[in-house]
């Protein structure tokens, strides 16, 4: 009886602790299945914008998925001029000029197109 007691609280922790690490409430989620492409200039829209990790997921016209962290080196432009990244909104058209680093993007210009 004391080792039926003892799985079934194991059970119980064990289901507690992966609803946990399931539902930790960060915004910041990140979106699976991301593609990397050559080097070079993309037209797609934000499909998905994170200020706190200054990251943006970007659909391309031809339905891959850019994952893109901002460096210090990412120019970002508005209508001409330099922005923000707060300027950044979730289904802005944009143009990104990419270049790969091994099996990541990285964002040299990002042009918000509206």
């Amino acid at each position: 009886m004391k080792k039926l007691i003892l799985t079934a609280a194991f059970a119980a922790f064990s289901l507690v602790a992966f609803q946990a690490c399931n539902n930790s409430g960060s915004s910041s989620a990140e979106v699976e299945n991301t593609d990397v492409v050559p080097s070079g200039t993309y037209n797609g829209t934000a499909d998905k914008v994170d200020p706190d990790e200054k990251e943006v997921y970007v659909k391309t016209s031809d339905g891959k998925m850019l994952e893109l962290y901002f460096t210090e080196q990412t120019k970002l432009t508005q209508n001409g001029q330099t922005a923000t990244f707060d300027a950044l909104k979730e289904g802005q058209n944009l143009e990104v000029t990419v270049e790969k680093k091994g099996n990541r993007l990285e964002p040299m210009a990002v042009n918000i197109m509206q």
